[in-house]
């Protein structure tokens, strides 16, 4: 069953509608966007009267772990079995899901509700958007379609996916339609202070430790327009931090003026043999097309890939690739 084009909303209702037991997940390493969604998604479905689980790992989980709900996710490797439908937001692959509910696709009926332009239509009921500022925003579009009715718990799930993925409304995804929904959102009581405090300002003290380390690896490429951080396995193990605690250390070289290009490299494991990148660019160059040389994918500004080979080696093969691809003469 494909998404309707008149209205793709209403064959994802209809599936939600018939279920009675529902597994909601959305990609690994959870950020923002995708644990608002689907704590939200999960409450308005609860509301309905279905059972629901969300199954996310909270050891992955970064800031937006604050959430009301977090306490309540099951471990992907403990999801329900008598589930009758998986739902998965803000996932553009199967293979960016837990790894224990991959297997459910094709096995469960199977929605997908997402906002990356790099989404490859897996599942049976695909709602791909990808003009809308967050997977957040489409989930407060099904609920008024759906006549579901919001509580703040759930309007502060679909804020903090709203605010992390539009930069606290500054990147250019943010629509009047993202705006709008904004206005509905606080009108349910959302503590947009505290929200902001908590994901923005305040830090544990081994996380700031962790952003002193990576200060410390900024470099520059390209007379100034690549900017360049990286951690390496023994400096989470050295602060006592994880990935989830380094969400945003990609904000550290995108800061710097006249960078058109912002990388941050990582390892998650030791002795890895490949390494993580996350990428930022400012128009108009393309971050998809660094990460899809590497099989992954994202938005065309922000995205993200696993790079083969040592911090070190993986470091030399981007170094080469940013260069070819947006700093040379055919393609400026």
């Amino acid at each position: 069953m494909n998404e309707s084009p008149q209205n793709p909303v209403e064959p994802v209702l209809a599936r939600l509608h018939d279920a009675r037991r529902i597994i909601v997940t959305a990609h690994v390493r959870p950020d923002g966007d995708a644990l608002g969604s689907a704590l939200a998604l999960a409450g308005c479905l609860r509301h309905a009267g279905k059972h629901v689980q969300v199954a996310l790992d909270r050891a992955e989980i970064g800031v937006a772990g604050v959430l009301e709900g977090v306490e309540e996710l099951v471990p992907s490797a403990s999801a329900d079995p008598r589930a009758d439908l998986l739902v998965v937001v803000d996932c553009a692959a199967k293979n960016r899901m837990p790894e224990a509910l991959q297997p459910l696709v094709g096995r469960l009926p199977a929605v997908v509700i997402d906002h990356h332009p790099t989404n490859t239509r897996f599942g049976d009921v695909q709602w791909i958007d990808p003009s809308a500022s967050s997977t957040g925003e489409m989930i407060w579009r099904l609920a008024r379609q759906a006549g579901w009715k919001l509580n703040r718990r759930i309007a502060e799930a679909l804020w903090v996916a709203l605010i992390t993925d539009t930069g606290r409304f500054a990147y250019e995804s943010t629509s009047s339609a993202t705006m709008t929904c904004a206005a509905d959102l606080l009108a349910h009581g959302v503590r947009t202070a505290w929200l902001n405090e908590e994901i923005y300002t305040l830090f544990d003290w081994r996380v700031l430790q962790l952003r002193k380390r990576a200060y410390g690896t900024l470099e520059s490429w390209q007379e100034g327009r690549v900017t360049v951080v990286s951690l390496a396995h023994g400096d989470f193990a050295a602060t006592g931090c994880t990935k989830a605690d380094a969400e945003d250390i990609i904000e550290i070289p995108r800061a710097v003026r006249g960078s058109q290009v912002a990388l941050f490299l990582y390892e998650t494991e030791p002795q890895a043999t490949v390494t993580r990148v996350s990428i930022r660019t400012r128009p108009p160059l393309d971050a998809i097309a660094l990460a899809k040389r590497y099989g992954g994918g994202g938005h065309h500004r922000a995205a993200g890939a696993t790079v083969p080979g040592t911090l070190a080696a993986a470091r030399a093969d981007l170094q080469g690739a940013v260069a070819e691809l947006y700093f040379t003469s055919a393609t400026r």
